[in-house]
């Protein structure tokens, strides 16, 4: 291919390649910043939230809370609730008067007290805030005949509760749940107050540290480019009623496809086990453990800045104090800057649809609490929505700045033009194409992430091979650490598929050499024993069966946790 040829190419990729983008920044008089004035940091979270964002000083109140994650009823209504609505009224950030609400039946109109107007559309609660309310033994007032069994329970996710404020002036029932009247929107501009949803969320951590940092992150993001691979966790449930949770995580999983980022969609039904290489992640999804496992045991996650994780049980918000039980308390430790889940059991269908989240928050450009709050199909219930709610991954302009990192020769400029290959690949693009420009451009003989790719569409194009060089290249390009795990692991499995048996065990044998404490080492020496066979080598047979047995036998009186996944969750009935 002449240089000519190549340059045509790269423009018209370029100009295939389109990213969503968001309009504008948002402003920080759209926010409330609350925070709990007994509990250590939490003004200190409070604080530097404000000053990144802007928020307006008379806009930040510490209120004096109880310093426990679970609060009473009571104690939520009289300590979080009634202050935090006399607040936003006494310092006119909105107004309250009758409108008017249609009746189904005929009958006149009725009014009903409810916010009219309003200057904010955010409240982010600070580490210290209360998480959840706990359920009450006799609820007040009554239950409503009309629930079932299931929903006549008043317990609730602090975050949840608030987000109905706007209804507290014409009351509304403490008892179930209620529907979200902007669940699914495309329209940014219906999430707000006078539409009856406050968009709330939390800057909330086990450390006072990780939670000052979701915001730095997220703008970091903002500025830099937020890119990186996505994972997907299915778990192919046999149960009719679970579907729908496994469709919301494929629903999110081919937006990511369709929009540029690598994708990763595990169809077994467990989950990604421990020692599986999950390199630079910019988006996970999953289902279905109690706690958290896998690789996110790991010392280090490669979590990249703006990344959103989420793992859907019932229980996963339980509590956001611990950094190893659960998932979204543990997830923030590990470096995503973005969560949410359940602080009590939702039902499936009170849980957060993130095939509407991702689209809403990549595809259509919201803000992250605009994504949030489209997402949940019901409010006054169990969700708790943790990050920076001004958070826009994609507020930059695509070509803009991925100009702008070729030209700096930004490290960064190699996800970008990743993104322009995988968005071309979505739109169908020939692959002997991509390859072509892979090779042109020079990013990707610098590039472990380009060169990893050239090495994958090679493998896809049956040249094997080239994809063979191009993955040890990229092993000689200074990889993330997980991503050099994955590439030693493939060459060794691609030696062996092209029968270059002594080859594939001397990279099997480095690996085992370099990464000695690695997780999963019994599958690698499980994948030894039929080469060594081949070769007629008893010994290293023999050698490679002791290691496993050892290694296993070391994991199984180490392990307390149960190895079967926990299923706790029941599906929403209709």
């Amino acid at each position: 291919m002449n240089k000519l040829t190549a340059r045509i190419l790269v423009r018209l990729l370029l100009l295939l390649a389109v990213v969503p983008m968001s309009s504008r920044a948002l402003p920080g008089d759209e926010v409330v910043v609350i925070y709990n004035r007994r509990e250590h940091g939490s003004e200190e979270i409070a604080l530097h939230y404000a000053s990144r964002r802007g928020v307006p000083d008379s806009q930040v109140v510490g209120l004096r809370m109880p310093v426990t994650e679970q609060i009473s009823r009571s104690q939520f209504a009289d300590e979080v609730q009634k202050p935090v609505a006399k607040f936003l009224e006494e310092r006119r950030l909105w107004s309250i008067g009758p409108v008017a609400m249609p009746t189904t039946n005929g009958a006149a109109a009725e009014n009903r007290l409810m916010v009219t107007e309003s200057k904010i559309r955010y409240l982010v609660l600070c580490r210290g805030v209360p998480l959840k309310i706990g359920p009450e033994p006799e609820p007040s007032p009554p239950e409503p005949s009309e629930l079932r069994p299931e929903f006549r329970r008043n317990e609730a996710a602090v975050d949840s509760e608030l987000s109905c404020l706007p209804l507290l002036a014409g009351s509304y029932p403490t008892t179930g749940l209620l529907r979200n009247p902007v669940y699914g929107v495309t329209n940014s501009a219906l999430l707000h107050p006078t539409n009856g949803v406050l968009m709330v969320s939390r800057l909330d951590a086990p450390t006072v540290e990780v939670a000052k940092g979701l915001v730095d992150k997220a703008m970091q993001a903002e500025q830099d480019g937020f890119w990186g691979r996505a994972y997907f966790d299915l778990r192919s449930p046999s149960e009719p009623g679970m579907k729908q949770g496994e469709d919301w995580i494929r629903a999110a999983a081919e937006v990511c496809r369709v929009l540029g980022f690598e994708t990763v969609v595990d169809e077994s039904p467990s989950t990604f086990r421990r020692g599986f290489p999950m390199s630079q992640i910019a988006v996970y999804a999953g289902w279905y453990r109690e706690h958290v496992d896998g690789p996110f045991l790991d010392k280090q996650v490669e979590f990249m800045p703006g990344a959103l994780a989420y793992h859907l049980h019932s229980f996963s918000a339980a509590s956001l104090r611990s950094a190893d039980r659960h998932w979204v308390g543990p997830l923030l430790e590990k470096g995503a800057t973005l969560s949410l889940g359940s602080v009590h059991e939702p039902y499936l269908g009170g849980t957060t649809d993130i095939g509407v989240l991702v689209a809403r928050l990549y595809y259509q450009g919201m803000s992250y609490g605009e994504a949030a709050y489209a997402s949940q199909p019901v409010c006054s219930w169990m969700t708790t929505v943790v990050g920076d709610p001004l958070y826009k991954p994609f507020r930059r302009d695509s070509q803009e700045l991925h100009d702008e990192l070729v030209a700096q020769r930004d490290p960064l400029r190699a996800w970008s033009q990743l993104r322009i290959v995988n968005l071309n690949l979505a739109k169908g693009v020939p692959k002997y194409q991509l390859v072509a420009y892979l090779e042109e451009i020079p990013a990707t003989k610098a590039s472990a992430v380009l060169s990893e790719k050239l090495g994958d569409l090679y493998a896809e194009l049956g040249k094997p091979s080239s994809a063979l060089r191009s993955w040890q290249a990229a092993l000689d390009l200074d990889p993330s650490p997980q991503q050099k795990i994955r590439l030693q692991l493939r060459l060794g499995e691609r030696l062996a598929e092209s029968g270059q048996i002594p080859e594939a065990m001397s990279a099997f044998e480095r690996f085992v050499e370099q990464n000695p404490n690695h997780p999963d080492l019994p599958t690698v020496y499980g994948k030894l024993i039929p080469l060594a066979t081949q070769l007629d080598m008893t010994n290293q047979v023999a050698r490679y069966q002791e290691a496993i047995a050892k290694l296993t036998g070391a994991q199984q009186s180490a392990s307390s946790e149960p190895t079967g996944a926990s299923d706790t969750m029941s599906p929403a009935k209709k």
